[in-house]
């Protein structure tokens, strides 16, 4: 699926779904992901499926993702060992997410002289991989537009006081995104907590963010839902010579 956003022609962006691919059960049939036991060779073909499929200038930078707040830059080299997020400025680089709950994020500068991806778990979030990202960026956080990717829907994200207590340290606002149940445990609403946050820091346009992927089972893997589970990508690249 491509982002529903007006993010200037030389961006290119996607999100992928599970279809499509030879994984077999839990992980059918897209699987993107090395780390979550699925056969390697099925991951490999699956991704030389998402490559040829989507026209990929290169292959996909593929993150060791750890809820954390490190920020890749793909010009310089190797990334990180560890990383939540990529940018880029130079065509032909792809940034990737895997995901399947956490919030994928997407980032374009208006100029198209930089994109990124970040993974926006509440433990990314609550650690501040937001600001990091739009700090790497280095560009006015009102020339960015940003796109939310598949993630669980707050009908469906139950978490305990801790994870709550945690997000509100980090950012008052964010009560306002969790609602008590019968259970005395939280309904978080991961999605709303992005947009505040990156309202916070100072973008003004925000788009997506609406895919629910625990109720999507057909068409997303989702951690919560399933247990043992695949992983979708969300991908960011820049396509062509800079505009004159």
């Amino acid at each position: 699926m491509a982002p529903d956003w007006a993010a200037p022609p030389r961006v290119r962006a996607l999100s992928t779904q599970r279809i499509g691919g030879v994984s077999a059960a839990p992980y059918e049939s897209l699987n993107l992901a090395d780390h979550v036991g699925d056969a390697p060779d099925a991951v490999a073909e699956n991704r030389r499926r998402l490559r040829t499929a989507a026209a990929l200038p290169s292959e996909p930078v593929w993150l060791r993702q750890v809820h954390g707040t490190a920020v890749a830059d793909l010009d310089a080299g190797e990334p990180a060992a560890a990383a939540d997020a990529a940018y880029t400025r130079r065509s032909g680089r792809v940034c990737a997410i895997l995901t399947a709950d956490c919030v994928p994020v997407l980032l374009a500068a208006d100029d198209a002289s930089v994109v990124a991806a970040a993974h926006a778990g509440w433990r990314g979030l609550a650690a501040g991989i937001l600001e990091s990202t739009i700090a790497a960026l280095g560009v006015a956080p009102r020339t960015l537009s940003a796109w939310l990717g598949p993630a669980i829907g707050p009908a469906h994200y139950e978490v305990g006081a801790e994870v709550r207590t945690a997000m509100i340290r980090a950012d008052p606002d964010a009560a306002a995104a969790f609602a008590a149940n019968a259970r005395g445990r939280f309904m978080a609403d991961l999605s709303r907590i992005v947009r505040q946050r990156l309202c916070a820091a100072g973008l003004e346009r925000i788009h997506g963010g609406t895919e629910c992927t625990f109720e999507g089972a057909g068409r997303f893997y989702s951690h919560r839902r399933d247990g043992r589970s695949g992983r979708q990508a969300t991908l960011i690249w820049l396509q062509g010579p800079p505009d004159r």
